[in-house]
Order: C-alpha cells, then structure tokens, then sequence
C-alpha cells in the first residue's frame, strides 16, 4: 500500500476551512450522512443569493427517477448570476473576477466584478434584442476568451439556457447539438488562437448552419480580425451591437429547478447527450465544492486550465468561482506555448496561489524534464489540483515533489459531467494524501461499490462505482430524452446512480479510480464513444467493419485502438490509416485521434453475432493471454490472428 504524504504545515496553517483537519471532516461528514437533506438546503440557503428561500430539500428519490427527474429546493426562486455577480459587488466591485492570459503571454486582461456585472448586462441585453428570453437555448461556439464566460452569464442573466460547445469540435458536431436543443442563436468568435495556431470557429460555424436549420441569428465576437463569410441577414458582431447597450439588466427569476445549462457528453450508443443541469442544485454544489475542497481564501488566485467547452470550465472558471468571490483565471494557449514552461511562467507572474490542471498536461509536462519548472518561481502555490482522469502515481509524485516542491497538497479530484462537481477527493488542509487516490467522498456523497451482479462489497475491495443517494449538482435528465437518462444511469442498478467507472477501495476506505468500464474512452479528459469512432470509420466505403477499445498510453492516460476489416480486394496502408484519422478529426472534431490502427480479417464475434469486445480490450492493453473463456465464438482463429498481429505494432 502506497504511504500517505500528511497534509503540509502551509496549507493547513490559517485556514478558514471548517474541515481543516480529519476529526472534523469525520465530523461534518457524519453530520451531513445524518440527514442529507437537512445538511444540503442549509449549504444552499448559507452560500446562494435567493430571491426566495427555499424550505424543500430533495424531492423524489433513484427509485423514482423512471417516472421523472428529482429535484432539489424546488419551492426556491433565484437568477445564479446574483450569486456569482452582484452579491460580490459591495465588498468585491473592484477585486478581480477574471484574470486571463491570451495565447501571447503579453496578452492580459483583468476584468473587475463591477465591471463583469456590466458586461454580462450588456450582453444580456444584447441577446434580448436579439430575441432570446427565458428559455430559449442558445448555442456558445467559442474559444478560451473572457467574453464566453460573459456570454453563459448573460443567458443565465435573462434566464436562457446556454449550450457551450468545445471549440474543437466539428461543423457536423456542432450541427447534431444546434438540431438536438433547437437552438436558434448562435455565439462564437472570428477565430480562436491556441498555440499560435488560429482556429476557424466562424468558418465552422458557417459550415454547421448550411442547409435546413432552426438557427436564426450567429453573434460573432472578433477576437484575431480575420477574414470571414457574412450574412448580413444573419450573422451580428458582437463589437456593434453589445457595447451599445445598458449596463443594467434586471436578473430573470429562475425557479431552482429551470435548466442552466445543457452540456453534450459523448455515450456508447454513438449520438451525444444533452444533460441538463438545473439552477439551484448546480450553483449550490459547485460553490460549495470549489470553496471546500480547493481551501478557498480571500486573496487567493485561482487558475483552472479547463476549457469552458467541459463541464469543468462551467463548474470551476465560471460559476464556482465566482459564487465565491474568487479571482479565476482564464488561460487561452497550451501549456507548450512559446515552451513547456507556460504553466510556471504563469504562476510567477500571476502569483497563483491555487492551480487546476489535467494528469495528460502533467504527464506531458514531466517528460520535458524538471528544468521548464524550476526556473520559475512557484512559491505563491498553496494547492494543486487534478482532474478529468485517473493520474498514475508517477504523474503524482512528480507534480508534488517538484512542481510543488512538497509544499502543496494535491487535491486528486474524481467526478463527471453528470455530477456537476466534485464528488472524491481530499480535501487540502485535512486529507493525507497518496499518489493515484481520490481517497475520499466530500460531505453529502455517499458512494458504494457493486459486483456486477449487484451485490454490494463492503471494505476493501473492487468492483463497479455508484452513489448512493442524490445530491444537488447532478444532472437531471437527457435534454428530450429522459428514457436514454434511465437507461444510461439507473437501470443497470436500480436504485443507485451508476458512474460507469471501476473502483478499488483499500483498507483505509481511499478510492482509486481504475477507469471506464462501459464503451466510452477518456483520452486527455476528452470522453469519446467507441461507437462514434466506429461509426465514422465504417461511412468509409473501403471499410467493411471496425472495433474501437481504449489502451493505456503514457502521456493521454488512454488513447484509442481501431481494429479494421477491409472490403475484398483492399489494401491496407498507411496512408490509408492517415485517411481515417482525417475523416474522424473532420466528423468528430479535432481531439478525435486513433492512435493505433490493426488491419484484422474479422472481429471476434459470438455465434448470435455480437462482438466480444472483452478481447479487443485485452489484447490492446497488452493482455493477449487473459482472454477468458472464448468456447462462445463462432470463429475463435480469428482470435489467434489478432494476437498475432498485434506483436508487429
């Protein structure tokens, strides 16, 4: 069993935390195990600006979900942004609310919640000129600019629900979530920049709305001056028609359960899903568990390097942050960007005190060698933090000992879009921590583990991870789809919520996360559907069938593994695996990367037809020799030519 590393003395020493050591987070989690309910609606009417209180806390149960989502505070009226906005303007009006760095580490803003409060009125203002009221779903298409985090405010503002869409992804992505939620405006940007590069978000944009669509108006902000399409009839920017306006909009009331927001996740079935977060329940989760679990003080400078495209940049640049009054930054480029010091340049110049980032960045940062880190200065830091994937305990080692010098505790932070927020994970001043573990549940979380047949596993153990009891910040239901929501969460386990995740438990009760256990890969936090790989791979008229499995890679955490069966009378190549990649990166979006192709004469499949894709995960994971039991197949040398063939990778 790996040691604990103790909590150092400078991030417990001063803190205001009420868990700041593990008496009491055994305290306040018995307390909250006691009566989640009581314990949850006294966070919300303690951290949330309400216009009228609330006196329900959870109504409906798992069981119930079948016939309709549950709900939390449900007799509540609020407008988030009075949370994250004008509650922080008589003691915060001129406390930065957003730092953020450009691609360039010249380029800085720093952006006031006084003068936040007036952008976001403005652009609220903006959208109802536009059309847009309450309700209405408007499609964000954007890159790492204040104005996207401006722009999810605004919608909230006048009570619209916002639908942020990665800038990454495809003309033809991006035209399946504009169809799926009716969206009739669209938000983005001439081009975005990462890395220098310029990214063609307009153009995308552009691409996504030929033909038959419900958009009506695409608000353009111009971020490089590039040269792009117009439609006069159409298209608006952002620079003509928001600064124009009143920097006074009056917040929409919102009941606690009306939708926020709605993020697409990639499933198994092929098509994304819209989940859907609600008012009340997501603002009083991610308040509470950015303050919480990051040790949150009054002058800290906090930097999460998500992009908002995630439901980490919703959950923890926007609205976590900034319902605490927290300075957050927003980080345009890459961390390779003008070189693999960006990152530690950034918090020497910033003085970040707590800094957010994914395993993939960390494990790519490592393999440049200690002196990119070292030669910045990092004695600001507090708290580091990790999240989107398991991080092996190399990865761990390396950003507590040499990045933070073994002065910072790491908060290993383990959750999903479909929670909302933070779920397992230490909590800075009070967990001893161990490299690879999320050791344990916040307060209100209550997780077990299952066998697959079910049957709960006490103790140390491991098995499929699910949680127990509701809490505020999950997602309710699938935007059109309460069925898909069932199906996908609560019927593999009735009752519970199941994550789709593996799970160990030592004997300290610590939870180590082993990774997706369902047909969805999670490379570099980015969760992608082997059936979208497949599905692509196959509309190519030389393919006849393909089998995508995730495997793990060095850097990625899992990268993606293709087994190919040609047509007759095709050749495989190269060049032709080249040609694949161009056709997912075009469909998909740009993240959406095979790293290894296998040509197969066939798949593995049993007698009644059904692909066993327990053996393409195991020979991808270099397990060639586990494979079970294999009496069901009704071919099994194709078995044999598949092992074989993976040797020559």
């Amino acid at each position: 069993m790996s040691p604990l590393r103790e909590v150092p003395d400078r991030v417990s020493a001063g803190s205001p935390n009420p868990i700041s050591d593990m008496a009491k987070y055994q305290q306040m989690y018995d307390y909250a195990l006691e009566d989640l309910d009581r314990f949850w609606l006294g966070v919300a009417r303690e951290k949330i600006t309400w216009m009228k209180e609330p006196s329900i806390g959870l109504s409906g149960s798992f069981s119930e979900i079948p016939d309709g989502p549950l709900s939390w505070f449900n007799d509540g009226k609020l407008n988030v942004t009075e949370s994250c906005l004008d509650s922080n303007l008589a003691s915060r009006g001129e406390k930065i609310a957003i730092l953020w760095e450009g691609d360039e580490p010249d380029e800085c803003r720093r952006i006031t919640y006084n003068e936040l409060h007036g952008e976001v009125c403005r652009a609220a203002n903006a959208l109802k000129e536009l059309g847009v009221s309450k309700g209405d779903r408007v499609i964000i298409y954007m890159g790492m600019v204040p104005e996207a985090a401006v722009a999810m405010l605004a919608c909230a503002r006048i009570g619209a629900i916002h639908s942020v869409v990665f800038g990454g992804f495809s003309a033809e992505s991006l035209r399946d979530r504009v169809l799926d939620c009716d969206s009739r405006v669209i938000i983005t940007q001439d081009e975005g920049m990462r890395g220098s590069r310029k990214i063609p978000l307009k153009d995308v944009c552009d691409e996504a709305l030929e033909g038959d669509t419900p958009v009506q108006k695409v608000l353009v902000y111009r971020r490089t001056g590039g040269d792009v399409q117009w439609d006069d009839s159409r298209d608006v920017w952002w620079q003509d028609i928001v600064p124009e306006q009143s920097t006074e909009c009056a917040a929409t009331e919102c009941d606690a359960e009306d939708p926020l927001f709605i993020l697409y996740t990639s499933g198994s079935t092929g098509m994304p899903k819209g989940l859907v977060h609600t008012c009340g329940g997501y603002i009083t989760f991610t308040s509470y568990t950015h303050e919480t679990v990051f040790d949150l003080r009054e002058d800290d400078v906090y930097a999460c390097m998500a992009d908002v495209g995630w439901i980490t940049g919703h959950s923890y640049i926007v609205y976590g942050p900034l319902a605490n009054g927290a300075t957050s930054l927003m980080f345009e480029s890459i961390p390779t960007y003008p070189d693999a010091g960006r990152y530690w340049d950034m918090v020497a110049r910033h003085g970040i005190t707590i800094f957010y980032t994914a395993p993939t960045a960390i494990r790519a940062l490592a393999a440049q060698g200690n002196d990119f880190v070292t030669a910045h200065d990092r004695s600001s830091l507090r708290v580091l933090g990790t999240v989107g994937e398991p991080i092996n305990p190399d990865a761990w080692n390396w950003y507590y000992d040499v990045v933070g010098e073994g002065r910072c505790n790491i908060v290993d932070t383990w959750w999903q879009t479909e929670t909302g927020g933070i779920c397992i994970t230490p909590i800075a001043p009070a967990t001893p921590t161990t490299g690879g573990s999320a050791t344990l549940p916040i307060p209100g979380i209550v997780p077990l583990l299952n066998d697959a047949d079910g049957n709960r596993i006490d103790g140390e153990g491991e098995g499929l991870l699910c949680l127990e009891y509701p809490w505020p910040g999950q997602a309710r239901t699938v935007w059109g789809d309460h069925p898909r929501f069932v199906s996908t969460y609560f019927e593999h386990f009735p009752g519970l919520y199941f994550t789709g995740d593996g799970c160990k438990r030592d004997s300290r009760g610590y939870y180590w996360i082993t990774g997706r256990v369902d047909d969805v890969i999670n490379v570099s936090g980015h969760r992608m559907g082997t059936a979208e790989f497949e599905s692509v791979l196959v509309s190519h008229d030389s393919v006849a069938e393909a089998g995508v499995v995730g495997f793990p890679h060095p850097i990625k955490g899992s990268g993606v593994y293709s087994y190919i069966v040609l047509q007759p009378d095709e050749t495989w190549s190269m060049d032709f695996a080249d040609e694949l990649n161009l056709l997912c990166r075009k469909q998909i979006g740009a993240h959406a990367k095979i790293d290894l192709f296998q040509h197969v004469p066939g798949l593995p499949k049993t007698r009644s037809g059904k692909v066993m894709r327990r053996i393409l995960r195991k020979v991808a994971e270099g397990e060639p020799d586990a494979l079970g039991d294999i009496s069901t197949l009704a071919d099994p040398s194709v078995v044999d030519a598949i092992k074989d063939g993976a040797k020559t990778l």
